[in-house]
């Protein structure tokens, strides 16, 4: 007994409330688990320790500046970057980040000398190069930029992106014939970047070749399908080759992707009248009007669209703000007059139809104009006899895309990261707002007989994300955890309050720290199917995160493997049969994962994750028609991303 005593003792080292006794390394490596697994509020707390602790250290000042990053606190994040960089000007990352973090405040001066910095410690950095010619062309530097994306492409000839770039250069200084060559070099280069697609169009567009755009729009959409300004162009292409019912359809496919799109609403309202959708048209300039009060085209059409209908009363009311901006707009004044005749207020029309014959304007009236098919107008003209034209943007641009290993989710650049994870237990109940599934063993409940209702497992597939507050609580918990622990000197005690800290240290994504309390603990009682199922779950977590950093973890997935067998000895589960589903699968041993998952789903044919990892598994064997019939389960199940991958596998 006093063996495990000064063992528990020995590993109770973390105490939120004492700096001094803080493993600084450890509580980075902590810190840096929660950042991959994109809990950035928990993993600033952590940060936020360790500078407490030790403020010289660059590391932890850089490491919050990345959750920062992600949270969309560019100030503060280039803040911290700036503490890091006065503790060592020497790493190349500090500088890139920041210079991001200057870019999204479009500081791009700043970003630029960032760069600079960083490109002396790291002259082949390709992002840095790229990301750098980007800020020039930003500030329209364009023939430094050109130059500096000349010297990329001896360096780099084969990169498609550089290409791109050197297109959109030209594009800035109209010089049309260069960009074309640059982008078809860039497609011959790789030919699947939509952006390259989408920049063709634009040329094409500009060009008035609407097939030729509406081509390279097809492709463009195809690479880049929810993107609704691609939709906006196609439709204007389309439009023009009196394509109007395609149009039409892009249009409404664009608000389905941007329900607040300007133009899609404006144009879309604009050939509703044309083809005599009234009532649906005034719904479209309603939105605009919604979205720009003082929009005088947006009014002007819907009074006219008002008068139509049969509501002369609204109408005037709108053709009264049009004629109060332009006194001289002599068709604005004809209608007004004509719906003042519809409401017997012929005085009122006399005047207008005054005003129009004393300026001797030989037009001719009463009828709406159709909608141009040669004309477009900029959205900032504000010509109101260009009215029944369609808007096209002011500048038809497409968005950069700055290069770093910070863009996207966190999740998106880890490997093998398809399947749906591990079960485990956690002190916090799993939120879905599409699934009602409630994870239940009888092995957790046997557990949860025997602890404090606070205290109660769940279930759990995801991890929570915490707020600030939360996370306060977990360290006080762990905190009086150590405590009682400390002071505790009977092993039936011990044994609960250790599953409690360990699971607390799970839900705060301290691994290390809930390993070696379950260690304690199987030492104790080894015939726990409970701790050493949680004693995987976080093992195999903290495993994908050292594998992320390029170590090779198999020996720890052994560990895994093991505990689960273990587990599985003592009281089966769906849920431990599963989770040994996924290690065989990191393992490559695919006939025995889809045997786990079967057996998994023998025990609780519920378990969506369960039908969907053995899909993709039976996929991946290339038993394409068993995989996508247990995908088409799992999405029964609620699991709904199964529907994309059925569609990209599934058999003409």
């Amino acid at each position: 007994m006093k063996r495990v005593a000064f063992f528990i003792a020995s590993i109770s080292f973390f105490i939120t409330g004492c700096y001094a006794q803080y493993n600084i390394d450890r509580l980075l490596v902590i810190g840096r688990s929660a950042l991959y697994y994109e809990d950035y509020v928990l993993s600033i707390q952590y940060f936020n320790q360790a500078i407490s602790a030790k403020p010289y250290l660059y590391e932890p000042w850089y490491y919050r500046a990345v959750a920062k990053y992600y949270l969309d606190d560019y100030e503060g994040a280039e803040h911290d970057c700036s503490e890091a960089i006065r503790r060592n000007p020497y790493v190349v990352g500090i500088y890139e980040l920041r210079g991001l973090c200057r870019i999204q405040q479009k500081d791009y001066s700043a970003a630029i000398d960032d760069y600079n910095s960083a490109l002396r410690y790291d002259p082949e950095g390709l992002n840095l190069w790229y990301n750098r010619a980007l800020c020039r062309i930003e500030q329209k530097d364009y023939d430094t930029a050109l130059g500096e994306l000349d010297s990329m492409t001896v360096k780099w000839s084969k990169n498609a992106r550089i290409f791109a770039v050197k297109a959109e250069a030209y594009l800035m200084q109209k010089d049309t014939v260069e960009a074309i060559a640059a982008l078809d070099k860039s497609i011959e280069l790789d030919e699947y970047n939509g952006n390259v697609w989408a920049q063709k169009a634009v040329i094409s567009l500009a060009r008035s070749k609407w097939k030729d755009g509406e081509g390279y729009l097809d492709k463009a959409i195809h690479l880049l399908p929810k993107n609704a300004g691609l939709y906006i162009n196609r439709a204007l292409a389309r439009f023009n080759q009196n394509n109007l019912r395609g149009a039409m359809s892009d249009y409404d496919t664009a608000l389905d992707f941007d329900p607040n799109n300007f133009l899609g609403h404006y144009n879309r309202g604009l050939l509703r009248a044309q083809v005599g959708d009234d009532n649906r048209a005034i719904t479209d300039f309603d939105f605009v009007l919604k979205l720009e009060p003082d929009n005088l085209m947006a009014l002007y059409n819907r009074a006219l669209l008002l008068e139509q209908t049969g509501n002369p009363r609204a109408a005037i009311r709108d053709y009264t703000k049009v004629i109060n901006e332009y006194p001289n707009f002599w068709t604005g004044l004809h209608q007004r007059a004509q719906c003042y005749r519809k409401l017997g207020m012929n005085k009122q029309a006399e005047l207008d139809e005054f005003r129009i014959l004393k300026a001797q304007i030989d037009k001719r009236f009463g009828k709406q104009p159709r909608l141009s098919k040669k004309q477009m107008r900029k959205r900032s003209d504000v010509d109101i006899e260009k009215y029944n034209q369609l808007a096209v943007a002011d500048e038809q641009e497409v968005q950069n895309e700055y290069q770093s290993n910070y863009r996207g989710r966190v999740q998106n650049r880890k490997v093998g990261m398809d399947y749906m994870p591990m079960y485990f237990l956690s002190t916090e109940r799993q939120q879905s707002a599409l699934r009602r599934y409630v994870a239940y063993d009888r092995l957790v409940d046997a557990v949860n007989d025997k602890m404090p209702a606070s205290a109660n497992l769940h279930i759990v597939c995801n991890q929570s994300t915490l707020s600030e507050a939360v996370t306060r609580h977990y360290f006080n918990r762990i905190d009086s955890l150590s405590k009682l622990i400390d002071q505790s000197r009977s092993e039936r005690d011990v044994l609960p309050m250790l599953l409690q800290r360990a699971v607390a240290y799970s839900v705060i994504q301290n691994y290390d720290g809930a390993i070696d309390d379950l260690s304690t603990y199987l030492q104790i009682d080894s015939l726990s199917a409970v701790a050493f199922w949680q004693r995987a779950a976080c093992q195999s977590r903290l495993n994908d995160f050292v594998a992320s950093n390029g170590v090779d973890v198999g020996m720890k997935t052994a560990n895994v493997l093991s505990d689960l067998t273990n587990a599985i000895r003592l009281g089966e589960s769906a849920y431990l049969y599963y989770n040994r589903g996924n290690i065989y699968v990191e393992r490559r041993d695919y006939q025995h994962a889809i045997d786990d998952y079967t057996k998994a789903l023998e025990l609780d044919p519920n378990l969506a994750e369960a039908w969907y990892n053995r899909g993709l598994t039976r996929i991946t064997i290339k038993q394409q028609t068993e995989g996508v019939s247990d995908l088409s389960k799992a999405g029964e199940l609620g699991l709904f991303t199964a529907y994309s991958i059925i569609k990209k596998y599934r058999q003409p």
